[in-house]
């Protein structure tokens, strides 16, 4: 059992590559796997690897080259082309003459236009202005770049004038490479969580909501999720007590999936999460809509796998709830039950704490 962060998109920080470790030490406990800490090309490793890549994988042939051929050999996942791992295959492009990159699937658009929010996925700067222009007639709209990471590298515009000021700040070439995307901005919205892990005879599937919290910064992020966990597939899911809200967004995260996978067949992953969120425009009108997937490791992994963990150690055991926590500052307390994955002081995000917890599920 190994970490490797030879396919990170960036690299990752100090809190990031501790939680990876942590989360791979549970992983290797659960498989009876020995674990070997970070990756080392030059080691002569006495067996077969299975590999916590802090990214998605994002050519066939890069997974390839480590030995990685099906979803048993990581924790993770592999798409054929880069942007599959990005938010932009979440929309279509704003016109039929717009720039897309080499492998873009035109009907995955079709396929999930009625599970997403309205809006449009842009390659450049121009097609990324016609796409707002097109949003801001119903209202305002948010401007996410593809490489953004929880909640960072978005913005909201309301007008026209906003939105030049937006896109001409934006570094032209980063948008044709990655792309970035224009959807319409909710109000009062509540994130869910979707998404399913397979770890060896171990499969678990879960919904959940996200926390937000704010960094050291002042900026609004990703502060943990609190998930209700199943073991088994996603009927197993559907069998306990879930809200209306929960049943309609695991309805999207599912028809979401199908639909990427029957667009890009090469794919494959063990670790899928879709982030699908709930609320109302600025016209009152609701929403629910899958905002982007998941098949790395993410913010959900610790609950995901101390999830896991439960239910290899009890055979019985049907269901749990699963939480993560990310706290910024320096005063945070961690709950003498909880799993510590990182606390101290990041060299980027500044004094963290993270730290997963489980407790017993009981439908109501």
């Amino acid at each position: 059992m190994v970490v490797y962060s030879g396919n990170a998109q960036r690299s990752p920080c100090d809190h990031e590559n501790a939680t990876y470790c942590e989360i791979a030490r549970q992983l290797a406990a659960i498989k009876g796997f020995a674990y070997g800490g970070l990756f080392d090309a030059s080691c002569a490793y006495a067996g077969p690897l299975y590999f916590v890549p802090s990214d998605t994988f994002v050519t066939l042939a890069s997974a390839r080259t480590l030995g990685i051929h099906a979803e048993q050999h990581l924790f993770g996942g592999v798409v054929p082309y880069p942007f599959i791992a990005t938010k932009t295959i979440t929309h279509a492009l704003p016109a039929s003459g717009a720039k897309a990159p080499p492998g873009w699937s035109f009907e995955l658009a079709q396929r999930v236009r009625d599970v997403v929010l309205p809006g449009y996925s842009a390659f450049s700067i121009d097609d990324a202005r016609d796409a707002g222009m097109a949003l801001l007639r119903h209202g305002a709209l948010r401007v996410k770049m593809a490489s953004g990471i929880g909640g960072l590298g978005q913005w909201v515009v309301a007008d026209s004038a906003e939105l030049d000021a937006c896109l001409q700040a934006l570094d032209a070439q980063e948008v044709a490479r990655d792309g970035l995307v224009c959807e319409c901005n909710l109000a009062q919205v509540e994130t869910l969580s979707v998404g399913q892990v397979r770890v060896g005879d171990l499969l678990a599937t879960y919904c959940g909501t996200q926390r937000l919290t704010t960094n050291n910064a002042g900026e609004e992020v990703y502060g943990g999720s609190d998930l209700v966990v199943a073991r088994g597939d996603f009927d197993a899911l559907l069998r306990l007590a879930l809200a209306p809200a929960a049943l309609e967004a695991i309805a999207q995260a599912r028809a979401y999936h199908a639909a990427v996978l029957q667009a890009y067949p090469g794919m494959f992953a063990s670790r899928c999460n879709y982030d699908v969120a709930q609320g109302c425009d600025e016209a009152g009108r609701r929403y629910s809509g899958v905002l982007e997937q998941s098949w790395r490791i993410g913010g959900a992994s610790g609950a995901e796998v101390a999830a896991l963990a439960a239910f290899r150690a009890d055979a019985a055991l049907d269901a749990v709830r699963a939480s993560t926590m990310e706290i910024y500052g320096a005063d945070a307390h961690v709950p003498a039950n909880a799993i510590l994955h990182f606390q101290g002081v990041d060299e980027r995000a500044g004094p963290i704490t993270k730290y997963s917890t489980l407790a017993p599920h009981a439908d109501p």
